[in-house]
């Protein structure tokens, strides 16, 4: 493990946001970062870009994270891919009230009949976990996910409770998008997005790109990160522990647990949970959710932007075992996951990954990181840079 790593931070900062560069600095050398980036955009134009520490977890073969370093950000994934969903619903192509059968009739199965689209986004459909895992091939292939979950019965009645759906957010999303357009998630990202805005970011990674992507891995932060200021709850601790428990099946969707360096695992689209990127684009993509960027356009209108940001559910999620809030796609700040204020809307990815938007604020923000701790919503990693930018404000 490496503990005290002194890094020379690359990138740069406009005057008077110095604070998160000290606090990115901190957390090599305090908080067992390996290599990462973090950048914000405020009022549309970039005020930090910074990146430092090595492109590959598990080593320094690869040489340094440089300023095109592109990682897996797991569940950040989800922030990104909630933006589709809402742009066709922009569009007049998605109704949020409609029955997700009306545009899937498979799904009706299994007492989902009444699941409003509205209910998919917001963790609300009741399929967070399947009755058989299936194997990374299967998740990636394009079918059997959907099928899957379509057949699943819900475990609860759509609509009245929530629970993240840590894997199978990717089938429901992926299918909706396609019974809807007949487009993926990842296509429409990548033509109306990503191009339009210059995002380096992916559902879905063209082998022309893969050479950029570091190698990611779990580890084990010192003591001095916090974590055990931050003990979770005994519920929480048995509710992970439990391999019967509707916790651990949700993150069981796939099993065995995906090899996320696997080429095959980084080409898939997979919505929820397989997005590759950078710091950069993140903080550009949820600027642009709120407003014009420098150089680019704005994904949503204002009044997409207050719907990306309304609160869909709330209170004791049966999965995360704790108290979450979410919207149509994104979670919401709440004591679970601190964003920068009660304002904001994004993501975290587990273990590390945190991107948002603020739009009292005018913050875009992303931090992306190849060593991937035990966090699941708020890494102390992430929430330092994250206090260090409520200063700067």
């Amino acid at each position: 493990m490496v503990v005290g790593l002194l890094v020379n931070i690359q990138g740069v900062v406009t005057e008077g946001f110095e604070p998160v560069r000290d606090a990115f600095a901190r957390n090599f050398e305090v908080l067992g970062d390996r290599g990462a980036a973090v950048a914000v955009y405020r009022d549309g134009r970039k005020v930090v870009d910074l990146w430092g520490g090595t492109k590959d977890a598990d080593g320094d073969a690869a040489g340094p994270w440089t300023e095109d370093t592109a990682t897996i950000v797991r569940s950040a994934t989800k922030g990104v891919a909630a933006a589709v969903p809402l742009l066709l619903h922009q569009r007049g192509l998605l109704d949020l009230d409609a029955p997700v059968g009306s545009y899937w009739p498979e799904f009706k199965a299994g007492g989902k009949e009444k699941t409003l689209v509205r209910h998919l986004l917001a963790h609300q459909a009741g399929v967070p976990a399947l009755d058989r895992g299936l194997t990374t091939a299967q998740a990636a292939d394009g079918v059997s996910g959907a099928r899957a979950v379509a057949a699943q019965r819900a475990f609860w009645e759509p609509g009245t409770e929530h629970g993240y759906h840590a894997q199978t957010f990717s089938w429901l999303v992926s299918e909706l998008v396609l019974r809807a357009t007949g487009r993926t998630v990842g296509g429409i990202l990548a033509e109306e997005i990503a191009e339009p805005l210059g995002l380096d970011f992916w559902i879905g990674l063209p082998e022309s790109e893969a050479p950029r992507v570091g190698r990611v891995a779990p580890v084990e932060p010192p003591a001095s990160a916090g974590l055990l200021k931050t003990r979770p709850r005994r519920n929480v601790s048995e509710a992970y522990a439990n391999p019967d428990s509707l916790t651990r099946r949700a993150f069981a969707a796939i099993d065995p647990q995906p090899d996320e360096n696997d080429p095959v695992y980084q080409a898939a689209e997979l919505p929820g949970s397989a997005g590759i990127g950078t710091a950069r684009a993140l903080a550009r993509f949820y600027g642009a959710t709120i407003g014009v960027v420098e150089d680019g356009a704005r994904i949503f209108t204002p009044a997409t932007t207050a719907l990306a940001g309304t609160e869909f559910a709330s209170g004791p999620d049966r999965v995360l075992v704790v108290n979450t809030r979410f919207g149509p796609g994104y979670m919401l700040h709440g004591a679970a996951s601190p964003l920068l204020s009660p304002a904001s809307f994004g993501h975290p990815g587990r273990g590390g990954s945190l991107a948002f938007a603020d739009p009292e604020a005018g913050i875009g923000f992303g931090y992306v990181t190849n060593s991937h701790a035990k966090s699941v919503t708020a890494d102390p990693r992430a929430q330092a840079l994250v206090r260090a930018l409520r200063s700067c404000l």
